[in-house]
């Protein structure tokens, strides 16, 4: 257990030092993210990865039920999906929204304790594991549209207002920005709706069978109209790339605060993440 929260320390340490080396790249108008960064954000997600290796390995199970194990993988693959947008996209800049977000989930879960909280559940086989895991890459792949939309309606204002200083240098052109949001969307979409169609069958198989007010099908639901939301807001025509950016900042808004509503509303231990 020591060795799980020592390395889930290194990694929030290391994402600290990221989104530092990347807030300081801002500030000098620099023209890229710079290597340090890379390597301190491939470092952090090594850490956190063998933080959630170590901590399945303790407690015999996947960290996938309760709070803070939850969170703590959902923060995961979104420093993940910012890593590989940096080697593979070129789009280190986007870990500006993207390691703060990974190193806020990653405080929470070590604030709430990583240990498991969740209740004993019937069934917890690869059924199970696969549909967590896709519900959290469809959250992830909203999170970063919600990064690349937040960061093209920056961009958009400063090159209409005509300014042309660090935001301009060091931000992705806005078609990139928006290329990065529209396939994020269509990732996270499928992924989510897997989730929700596996979801359900296996409470109609092991049961209860989640009624339509449930938190967990509430917020999903939520979620889901969130992204469809957001990919009709750019139907149609190529313009409408800042009104989708729009749209999903909105979005990820809403499906923030209906998480937070819900999670203050559900009693205490129902294993709502």
């Amino acid at each position: 257990m020591s060795m799980t929260l020592g390395l889930h320390s290194l990694a929030l340490v290391l994402y600290a030092v990221t989104a530092a080396l990347l807030g300081w790249s801002l500030a000098r108008a620099a023209q890229r993210a710079p290597l340090a960064a890379g390597a301190a954000l491939a470092a952090g997600v090594g850490a956190h990865a063998a933080a959630l290796g170590s901590y399945w390995t303790s407690f015999r199970e996947p960290p996938l039920v309760g709070l803070a194990p939850s969170l703590s993988t959902l923060a995961l693959l979104i420093a993940l999906g910012s890593l590989l947008l940096a080697v593979i996209g070129r789009s280190g800049p986007l870990g500006l929204v993207l390691v703060p977000v990974a190193a806020l989930l990653t405080a929470i879960a070590q604030i709430a304790g990583l240990r498991p909280t969740g209740p004993e559940l019937a069934y917890r086989g690869p059924w199970f594991i696969l549909h967590v895991t896709l519900a959290f890459a469809g959250y992830a792949g909203l999170t970063i549209a919600f990064a690349a939309g937040l960061m093209y309606l920056l961009q958009f204002r400063q090159l209409k207002d005509k300014r042309f200083g660090a935001v301009f240098r060091f931000f992705p052109p806005l078609d990139t920005l928006d290329r990065i949001g529209v396939r994020a969307l269509l990732t996270g979409l499928p992924c989510l709706t897997a989730a929700l169609l596996l979801g359900w069958a296996w409470s109609q198989r092991f049961g209860p069978a989640m009624h339509a007010g449930n938190p967990k099908v509430v917020w999903g639901v939520v979620t889901w109209l969130a992204f469809v939301a957001a990919l009709l807001a750019r139907a149609g025509n190529a313009t409408h790339a800042r009104r989708g950016a729009m749209t999903t900042v909105v979005g990820f808004a809403v499906v923030v605060a209906a998480y937070v509503v819900l999670r203050a509303a559900e009693a205490a231990g129902s294993g709502f993440l």
